[in-house]
């Protein structure tokens, strides 16, 4: 029966290999004189592995223009992290562009106006009204006990931590200062172990203190550059990263809204000109715009 079985199989198989193996003649005809213009020979396997080759032929080419031509921008998924970072760059770029074009204009329409007459000179004061002016402003001027008063007041409230107890609860809530001016290009996600916030910066822009502290690292880093990172009240620790150049050494003293380093340029290859801030407390990192107005 075991032979029975398998020679059946062999001729099955072999039934099956004649029918792919067995050529069909394909015959174009002259319809008015019935006449044979062309013909191919073709069996179902020749037909089966033409296919395969024309299907490979046009994935290898379709691949090949859309990796060496820019169609590749055009499919869903594809792009660089740095695009974000690049777009928001040419965005300032383009607003300092307009603006500096709109006051050109208006520059050269003044010039323009001058040329043709249409703006009139100012006019002179006269005597009295001289006299009123210099009257008004002794009397606007400050004493030197007010200007002691009021420069002594702004010194010591310039960099001063802004504190508000909280009655309920007891606990002191900090208000922290914005490290930097910028557009924040990517969010703090625990997820992907992005421990603080990315801001795209102006080039050599003054990175502030968040809160009053101690400096307890002043160095460069091979992954981030120039790190300078502040001990603060309540076990907070500010870290500032990518930086070009720092102000502060270990073991010195910054108030809040301090210069404590310089961001880099735009043309930095290495962090594409962003400014990177961290923001940990007892030992825990913490989203910074939770605490921080940007």
């Amino acid at each position: 029966m075991i032979d029975f079985f398998r020679i059946m199989k062999r001729n099955k198989f072999s039934s099956f290999l004649q029918k792919i193996r067995f050529k069909y003649r394909v015959s174009i005809l002259n319809e008015n004189t019935l006449e044979e213009s062309w013909h191919v020979r073709l069996s179902r396997l020749s037909v089966f592995i033409y296919l395969f080759v024309f299907t490979l032929l046009t994935f290898v080419l379709l691949s090949f223009l859309i990796y060496v031509t820019p169609l590749r921008h055009y499919l869903p998924g594809y792009g660089d992290t740095g695009d974000r970072a690049k777009i928001i760059q040419e965005s300032m770029r383009a607003d300092s562009l307009t603006r500096a074009m709109e006051l050109q204009a208006g520059y050269l329409e003044i010039i323009k106006e001058i040329v043709e007459g249409k703006i009139k000179p100012d006019s002179v004061a006269g005597l009295d009204s001289v006299a009123l002016q210099q009257q008004a402003q002794k009397l606007i001027e400050k004493s030197k006990k007010e200007k002691e008063f009021c420069e002594k007041f702004e010194d010591e409230e310039k960099f001063s931590l802004s504190s508000m107890e909280d009655n309920h609860s007891g606990k002191t809530a900090y208000v922290f200062f914005r490290p930097v001016n910028g557009t924040i290009v990517s969010t703090f996600d625990l997820s992907k172990r992005r421990y603080g916030i990315s801001i795209q910066t102006l080039p050599n822009t003054n990175v502030s203190s968040v809160l009053s502290g101690t400096v307890i690292f002043s160095g460069f880093t091979f992954d981030d550059e120039w790190v300078i990172e502040v001990q603060h009240q309540d076990n907070y620790i500010s870290v500032y990263k990518n930086n070009d150049r720092l102000l502060k050494n270990v073991g010195e003293v910054v108030r809040a809204g301090e210069p404590v380093a310089i961001t880099g340029s735009a043309k930095d290859k290495a962090n594409n000109g962003q400014f990177y801030f961290e923001l940990w407390q007892q030992g825990k990192p913490v989203n910074p715009q939770d605490l921080i107005i940007f």
